[in-house]
């Protein structure tokens, strides 16, 4: 018999960021802004990883406005924050997860800063 779980398992925000400056899309511009918000909502960071084009010959290169980007995963203590940039649509996807509350509208209004978004459309999950 399992322990019924009497509060939330854990907690997710997704964003998503239109009309972004494309400027911050880079791996050092997202290593910055992994060590800003895991800093601004009480975060261990922990391993990171990125998939993109750097060091991928001109001709292997993504060219679609659906996969041109950089995408990361921030491993952190309690979860992840995952991240796609999309260069050509300047557009940017986000999912922070975590099973340690955090500051959901810290978190936000930082990411939306950060990427100058003109427009965001946020959710909002409490998983159980």
């Amino acid at each position: 018999m399992t322990d019924k779980i009497e509060k939330p398992y854990g907690f997710e925000l997704i964003m998503d960021l239109h009309g972004c400056d494309v400027s911050t899309f880079t791996r050092t511009g997202l290593r910055k802004y992994f060590a800003k918000i895991c800093k601004a909502i009480d975060m261990e960071r922990c391993e990171l990883y990125f998939w993109d084009d750097v060091g991928v010959p001109p001709e292997e290169r993504q060219t679609s406005p659906l996969t041109k980007g950089t995408s990361a995963v921030q491993f952190i203590l309690t979860s992840t924050i995952v991240i796609h940039t999309l260069e050509l649509l300047e557009a940017v996807y986000i999912n922070i997860f975590s099973c340690k509350p955090f500051d959901r509208k810290i978190a936000e209004r930082l990411t939306r800063e950060w990427f100058a978004a003109k427009k965001c459309k946020t959710h909002f999950i409490e998983r159980i």
